[in-house]
């Protein structure tokens, strides 16, 4: 039987990370937590015992009105971008602009680099990994915060290629 404790730091992990979907058996009892889009579904299941719960839209209030705006400016000059080099993310992990708290930034807009120039740090399972501008151009757009969890693929800066 799972504990309240354990049900809620696993809601808690599934919700921080890039993981939709989590099941785990123990001792005939089930636990399968489901994240379609940004609500968590979590059913519970033991031999008698049957429940569903779906926590209150806590964080959808918080992000709705932040996701709107930043998903307009990008689709204007969408047009505009596909002349754009897009650095992705090569792994899920939270986003560093710096080495340290009290050290200045990588880089910031308007930042020439080249393909060695180091733009961030993602920092995965407590080892921080350099990311590579991997092109020569000038940084155009930042296109996530700093401390924030990114997933594989994501998009982490623009480019203009020289």
């Amino acid at each position: 039987m799972f504990k309240l404790s354990e049900i809620k730091e696993l809601i808690k992990l599934v919700d921080q990370t890039s993981v939709q979907e989590l099941e785990i058996e123990n001792e005939g009892a089930r636990i399968a937590i489901r994240k379609p889009g940004r609500t968590e579904v979590v059913n519970v299941q033991t031999a008698p015992l049957s429940h569903t719960y779906v926590p209150a839209p806590v964080h959808a209030p918080a992000a709705a009105p932040a996701a709107p705006a930043p998903a307009a400016a990008e689709t204007k000059p969408a047009a505009d971008q596909s002349h754009l080099h897009k650095i992705v993310s090569p792994m899920v992990g939270t986003f560093y602009r710096a080495p340290s708290p009290d050290a200045a930034v990588f880089v910031n807009i308007g930042d020439r680099v080249n393909d060695k120039t180091v733009v961030c740090i993602l920092e995965a399972m407590k080892l921080m990994n350099p990311l590579e501008a991997e092109v020569k151009g000038e940084i155009v757009e930042i296109l996530v915060e700093n401390g924030q969890l990114v997933e594989f693929g994501q998009p982490l800066f623009l480019v203009k290629p020289e």
